[in-house]
């Protein structure tokens, strides 16, 4: 099932064809009775594509730990920021407002995201409002503050241990100091920061791991309650890893984390 965000349009866009068009497609949990906790999935692919393998295989594993999953397709280059950042501020208000009618728990809503799609996550986890009660739209009445995060090999960072390519689909080639900071996230994380689940692997030569302490490091400093996994070697992208001996322990992990957190 797959809704469009703005049916008359979404705001910045080039055209009305199908990447100028911000969508996002429900994969709805087996209802048992009670009120779902549902997570957004952002799929990498450094802001200029969207990975297959990080968006409905990833559904697919949410459902069967018990939460709704939707799946995001965000605009890419040539859209810069801050297209993508309207967008999944956007479907994180749709599915609120949407709530009750997919029997979710709109206090329970998270995002899962893989790389340049971690950054995005990462960016909605501290730069966010509470709505516009004001607006003649209602689902701009909604909060579009997620209340967790999973991080998975994310771009974080602008700065020094940043993705190149990330860096310039997101930004241009030559962006300013300011916008740089302000989408580097770990100087943005605050104590309201959402509690984080990260992993990386520790050579992964796409995305420097350092992105992940980094952000780590902010919210251990703002305490925030988070978790990291390091695995040792790997190469980037792993998706739910499930060819890797050792981070394919990272979706068990994450689902204790969930269960720990209240989510599951």
């Amino acid at each position: 099932m797959k809704m469009e965000l703005w049916p008359e349009g979404a705001p910045l866009a080039f055209g009305s064809q199908v990447e100028d068009r911000p969508a996002i497609t429900a994969y709805l949990a087996e209802n048992k009775g009670n009120l779902q906790s549902a997570v957004i999935v952002l799929p990498g692919g450094g802001y200029e594509s969207l990975a297959h393998h990080e968006g409905e295989p990833i559904a697919r594993w949410l459902n069967g730990i018990g939460i709704t999953a939707f799946v995001l397709e965000y605009r890419v280059a040539p859209y810069k920021h801050p297209a993508q950042l309207l967008d999944i501020q956007r479907a994180i208000r749709y599915v609120r407002a949407h709530a009750e009618s997919w029997q979710i728990d709109p206090a329970r809503l998270g995002l899962i995201g893989f790389s340049a799609g971690g950054h995005l996550a990462a960016t909605a986890g501290t730069h966010y409002d509470e709505g516009d009660p004001a607006s003649l739209d209602p689902i701009e009445h909604f909060s579009c503050r997620p209340d967790f995060l999973m991080l998975c090999y994310p771009v974080i960072s602008m700065g020094e241990f940043g993705h190149g390519g990330s860096r310039i689909h997101l930004l241009g080639e030559h962006p300013s100091a300011g916008e740089l900071e302000y989408l580097s996230n770990e100087l943005r994380v605050t104590a309201d920061t959402p509690p984080t689940f990260l992993w990386h692997t520790a050579d992964d030569p796409v995305v420097p791991v350092e992105n992940t302490l980094l952000f780590a490091r902010a919210l251990s400093r703002c305490k925030v309650p988070f978790e990291i996994h390091l695995y040792q070697s790997g190469k980037h992208g792993l998706g739910l890893a499930e060819d890797h001996p050792e981070a394919r322990t990272w979706p068990d992990l994450c689902a204790r984390w969930l269960r720990r957190i209240g989510i599951l």
